[in-house]
């Protein structure tokens, strides 16, 4: 009885060890800790996957922890390889839409990243289609995507080997290696607006579409982008044929302004007009400036004396007829019309801006 449980023991634990995978990998820290840097640039993002060498006091360039130019590196398949740009496997970086690097063209997508460093502080970068190899071993010339020379620069010492994306503006963002006191720099751009444009133009088409404020916006960025024509074929969409479609005077007054632009104005104002018993005290008030920053003062006293006989002179109604008087170069009147709004404001704030607008009055200043 005994022999049959030690066999029936033996044969499980048999089982329980020849059944373990003999791939599986024991995870332990790496010397070279993994990092990911990202930003975002309009709507596109940068993304860079690496490993993190530190210095340690050792010689970093020319050597073979960085070395220069394109190298046998005695292992793998490659007989001439540039550095890995980090330690271990493949830098990565991923781009998620079309971009340029140093004004070089380059597709959306996720691309192994190399140096092939200069001994005169120039650095040649390289995008190479083969992002899943270990390190540059195996490194190809025939997967390049893209390659790019930059200037390196000088920089405090780095220990630990760094990617910080050292500047960024609407449309474009450097990133830079830096490591030791060497500083590797390049620039990503993209074509922020159109990229913008097709992905609206494609939300629209989904369930993001089933909403009129979705087409008010989107007007509202091509408006922003100087794309008058498709501006005026969203805000279109927001106010007619379809079944979220309707005529508001926010998006009259976003269709109004794309009118202006286009040279216009007549159809700009017969917009704003045919809605402005829809218009709140606070819009017609915005009503009433537009039309004083567009020298029509005429229109503007009629919007500004409508405003206060439809709203019982609430206070910015006052607001509005002061600012119209003010332009019209009438400060005692404005000032008499300011005085009310300032009884009537309903917090500090607001108190505020009309006491201050008051003083510039009396110093002689126009409001508008």
């Amino acid at each position: 009885m005994k022999n049959i449980q030690h066999w029936i023991a033996l044969s499980v634990i048999c089982f329980l060890v020849f059944s373990i995978d003999g791939t599986a990998q024991i995870k332990t820290p790496a010397t070279s800790q993994k990092a990911t840097v990202s930003q975002t640039v309009g709507i596109s993002d940068i993304a860079i996957t690496y490993s993190r060498p530190s210095v340690r006091g050792r010689k970093i360039w020319g050597t073979p922890l960085a070395h220069y130019g394109f190298q046998n590196l005695g292992f793998g398949t490659s007989t001439a390889a540039p550095w890995r740009a980090g330690a271990d496997e493949n830098t990565v970086i991923t781009l998620t839409h079309d971009a340029t690097v140093e004004g070089k063209a380059i597709k959306a997508g996720t691309y192994g990243l190399h140096v092939a460093l200069g001994e005169d502080n120039t650095a040649t970068i390289v995008f190479s289609n083969n992002s899943s190899s270990w390190g540059s071993y195996f490194y190809d010339e025939k997967e390049d995507a893209l390659r790019v020379k930059v200037t390196t620069t000088e920089v405090p010492h780095t220990e630990l080997l760094t990617y910080q994306f050292t500047a960024v503006d609407a449309t474009s963002a450097t990133v830079a290696l830096q490591w030791e006191k060497k500083a590797i720099p390049f620039k990503i751009g993209f074509d922020v607006t159109s990229i913008v444009m097709d992905d609206i133009s494609n939300k629209l088409r989904d369930q993001t579409g089933f909403n009129r404020q979705a087409w008010e916006n989107a007007a509202q960025y091509a408006f922003r982008a100087g794309n008058m024509e498709k501006a005026l074929e969203w805000i279109n969409s927001a106010q007619n044929g379809w079944f979220f479609s309707q005529k508001t005077f926010a998006n009259a007054q976003i269709k109004s302004a794309i009118l202006n632009q286009m040279g216009k104005p007549n159809e700009a104002i017969a917009e704003i007009e045919s809605v402005l018993d829809q218009a709140t005290a606070l819009e017609m008030h915005g009503y009433g400036r537009q039309l004083i920053a567009n020298g029509n003062l005429d229109k503007a006293e009629k919007a500004f004396k409508e405003n206060a006989k439809k709203n019982n002179n609430a206070w910015p109604t006052q607001y509005g007829l002061g600012r119209y008087y003010s332009a019209k170069g009438d400060y005692k009147t404005a000032i008499k019309y300011l005085e009310k709004a300032l009884a009537n404001a309903p917090n500090a704030g607001s108190k505020g801006n009309v006491q201050a607008n008051i003083d510039k009055l009396k110093k002689g200043e126009d409001i508008n």
